[in-house]
């Protein structure tokens, strides 16, 4: 699953951030078809896009005489929105994928997540501010979703954590990494620019060698991701403040009120002082209202996702390299 509209927002104009154009996407998914087939994989699903990733990946392999494995693309529906990868994890999983591959950012892989239960993924980053997906070389993540696929049961998987968001006691949506409330009154571009429009940051997970909002409260309090816990930070107006990396290039100087450690179901209620937007994941999403009531409930029910060091360290300890002439 490959976001053809990944790594092109905004930020490209007030940031620094790096341009993965789709052409290098087709490059990375043909890389990872490769590797899947000479593990073992025999077929191989895309999701219709409007650059035709899928297409293009297996029309080329096909010419060079390189494919072996079958590619099919999705005959499914598609808008050119987020819906679209939703769309086709939920029928990836419905077609019983052994292991999802995911390019794009973090929205990306929020996307994905809300489209499957049980189905494994390997995020590869091809976005903007990226805490969930990696920077990951093509034939490693093709090895490593292979492994998933073959020995199943979530083998060197790990559930991750998700921030369930909801406004006067009705579910809303979620985020993988960190939700950030605005006073920003207008979806707009979706990312977030303005550092002085955020209120509060909740996070499942955080260091200061991340790049985005969760770099803010990862200067103040690491949280990892086996950790069964997340943190939310309140931003100030004087005092103390960190100097964050919020984006590829900008370090933000950033007051903080308070950071304080979230437990799982703990979900403190906070009444809205003004209008504003929650963003999931570096995206504008929900519109609040003042005098809303907000939570922000973490939970480990996210995404499974595999840790590829390590299927394919059980991989090779397994003999699954080694072949007999």
């Amino acid at each position: 699953m490959a976001n053809p509209a990944s790594g092109k927002d905004i930020r490209r104009l007030v940031s620094y951030a790096t341009v993965i154009d789709n052409l290098e996407k087709v490059n990375i998914c043909k890389r990872v078809v490769l590797a899947a087939q000479a593990m073992g994989i025999q077929i191989v699903y895309f999701m219709m896009d409007t650059f035709q990733i899928g297409c293009t990946v297996r029309n080329d392999l096909q010419r060079e005489g390189v494919l072996t494995a079958a590619i099919e693309i999705l005959a499914i529906p598609y808008s050119a929105s987020a819906d679209d990868s939703t769309n086709a994890a939920a029928e990836m999983e419905r077609r019983g994928v052994g292991c999802i591959v995911v390019l794009g950012g973090d929205g990306t892989s929020r996307a994905v997540a809300k489209g499957i239960t049980a189905t494994p993924i390997v995020p590869i980053s091809t976005g903007t501010n990226n805490v969930y997906p990696v920077f990951m070389e093509g034939t490693v993540a093709g090895m490593a979703a292979a492994m998933a696929a073959t020995f199943g049961n979530h083998t060197c998987c790990i559930q991750d954590k998700r921030i369930k968001i909801f406004i006067n006691g009705e579910f809303k949506d979620s985020a993988l990494i960190d939700a950030v409330l605005t006073d920003m009154t207008h979806v707009g571009s979706k990312a977030i620019w303005d550092i002085a429009s955020i209120q509060r940051i909740v996070v499942t997970r955080c260091r200061p060698s991340s790049i985005g909002f969760s770099a803010i409260p990862g200067c103040i309090h690491a949280v990892q991701d086996t950790d069964d816990y997340g943190l939310v930070l309140i931003t100030g107006t004087s005092g103390r403040y960190v100097q964050a990396p919020i984006a590829a290039g900008v370090i933000e100087k950033v007051y903080v009120k308070d950071a304080q450690i979230q437990p799982f179901g703990a979900s403190p209620a906070i009444v809205a002082k003004s209008s504003g937007i929650v963003a999931l994941d570096g995206e504008r999403e929900i519109k609040v209202k003042k005098g809303d009531t907000l939570e922000f409930r973490i939970e480990r029910d996210g995404p499974w996702r595999v840790q590829f060091h390590e299927i394919l360290e059980e991989a090779r300890k397994s003999g699954f390299f080694v072949k007999e002439q």
